[in-house]
């Protein structure tokens, strides 16, 4: 089951400002990169983006979520995929529980291929990554 297509993050530009600014968190299967809304974000004291043009305005009452694997992870296609499928479909029972507004990159690491990890662990364990960068409605 796939994300719906207004929380789907795709373009590479808003993955470089995740990676640039957003928080990270890590677990044993799985690495968050999460951008808060623009409304709750502190202005950054970096210069260079002070010179280039505004921040574009985002969707407030949508979360976008990136799913990154590598061929690290795995050389066969076929179980990236099915890495993503499962994570996918854990996040998509979670989506009614978070915050509006974030930006969330969820990078696969190869220990997830290796130890034949199954939905359920990813779903605790994106549970407990989103707990911990306060993704959850309500910790915001």
């Amino acid at each position: 089951m796939a994300l719906p297509k207004a929380n789907r993050l795709k373009s590479r530009k808003d993955f470089q400002a995740v990676f640039r600014e957003g928080i990270r968190r890590n677990g044993s299967y799985l690495t968050l990169r999460a951008l808060k809304p623009l409304y709750s974000r502190k202005p950054s004291l970096d210069t260079a983006t002070q010179t280039t043009q505004p921040i574009e305005s985002v969707h407030i009452s949508s979360i976008r979520i990136g799913i990154s694997i590598s061929t690290k992870v795995s050389k066969r296609a076929v179980v990236r995929n099915r890495i993503k499928r499962q994570i996918t479909s854990a996040l998509y029972s979670l989506l009614p529980r978070l915050a509006p507004g974030w930006r969330l990159v969820f990078i696969v690491k190869p220990t997830a291929a290796e130890s034949k990890c199954v939905s359920p662990q990813f779903l605790q364990e994106l549970e407990q990554l989103l707990a911990q960068a306060e993704v959850f409605d309500g910790n915001s």
